[in-house]
């Protein structure tokens, strides 16, 4: 009964790899969906992007422009801009399970990112960022996006499973591509 607990198998059963897609995407929507949701509030105004976006990606620049959001060059714009539609869309391609796999990858890189630009841009202090093995599990930086990067690892090592739009897309494209008998 217990034999399978303690096999020396790495495979995951696609129920189990399912659930386990489910959970995450369900943690991730209970924990960080809120938290990607309101930041992206504070990023457009209207149908464009706010001052604060640009603040908020490239904090030392802006500084650095008196915080004008017409001085911010065209290759400028254009990296707050994917930044932006990356908080949209990743999220909720993680939420629906839509390219689960490669929307948990960006959802990493996203991160990395972000963490880079509260470490460097912003001047987070030391005890902010935390650290890796130490004591204090409370790193808002080190700790917390180490964790949410596991979700995301988990997700792409069983995708979006049976209850996700990847199922869903994957059924119909096979059902599209079988030909019709008469």
């Amino acid at each position: 009964m217990f034999a399978p607990l303690f096999s020396a198998s790495s495979q995951v059963s696609d129920r189990t790899g399912s659930a386990l897609s489910l959970l995450v995407r369900l943690a991730f929507a209970s924990v960080l969906l809120p938290f990607f949701l309101n930041s992206l509030l504070t990023k457009v105004d209207g149908f464009g992007l706010s001052t604060g976006a640009y603040v908020q990606i490239l904090p030392t620049y802006m500084e650095s422009v008196g915080y004008d959001a017409s001085q911010v060059p065209v290759a400028l714009k254009l990296v707050v801009l994917a930044g932006t539609l990356a908080e949209l869309a990743l999220p909720l391609m993680i939420l629906i399970g839509l390219g689960t796999r490669l929307a948990a990858f960006g959802m990493i890189g996203f991160v990395a990112v972000m963490s880079l630009t509260d470490i460097y841009g912003h001047g987070i202090d030391a005890a902010t960022v935390g650290a890796f093995f130490d004591t204090d599990p409370y790193g808002l930086i080190a700790d917390q996006r180490l964790l949410w990067a596991v979700l995301m690892v988990m997700l792409m090592v069983v995708g979006g499973g049976r209850l996700s739009a990847d199922a869903f897309v994957s059924r119909w494209l096979r059902s599209a591509s079988v030909p019709a008998h008469a």
